[in-house]
């Protein structure tokens, strides 16, 4: 039998940010924590069902209508998420770049003061696009959003519009 003096006792941690998980009194505490700093939260979400004295509902044309709390994980994600389209869409014009034909802006003959562009069929960026990314249409959309890319109709379908030209803006 073990003497008390070679008992170990339970760890305990002094970091105030290391999760103590190893009696139930730190589990109930941690809990309690966390409770108390949603709760916290709570009463600064416009969106919450409880009583809330002290929250500032951003009205519609302030800077800040429609955007989380700034330094909010959500914040960040949506900032993360911007820049992998932006990625995705900068990736889709050096694509067509590279398989793209370059021709006259007014799309005929060949006048000497005419703007080149580079243009390429839906259908050809398509089949080369599918081996990247399965969001072709959807990135594209983006990119004449930005006014990176140019092409008639509202949305483009495989196989119905692989005869519409894509045309590089940028």
């Amino acid at each position: 039998m073990e003497t008390e003096n070679n008992v170990s006792a339970p760890a305990q941690f002094s970091d105030d940010n290391a999760v103590c998980i190893v009696s139930v009194k730190c589990l109930k505490d941690n809990w309690q924590k966390w409770s108390d700093e949603h709760q916290e939260y709570q009463k600064h979400n416009p969106f919450s069902h409880s009583t809330r004295p002290n929250v500032v509902v951003p009205q519609r044309g302030q800077d800040d209508y429609g955007r989380p709390l700034q330094g909010s994980m959500t914040e960040q994600r949506g900032k993360d998420a911007h820049t992998h389209i932006s990625r995705e869409v900068q990736e889709l014009c050096e694509v067509i770049r590279n398989i793209g034909e370059q021709r006259d802006k007014d799309g005929a003959g060949s006048s000497t003061n005419s703007r080149k562009v580079i243009t390429v069929e839906f259908g050809k960026l398509f089949e080369h696009y599918v081996t990247i990314s399965n969001k072709l249409v959807g990135i594209l959309l983006r990119a004449r959003k930005q006014r990176l890319v140019d092409f008639e109709g509202e949305m483009l379908w495989q196989g119905k519009d692989d005869h519409v030209l894509i045309t590089l803006l940028q």
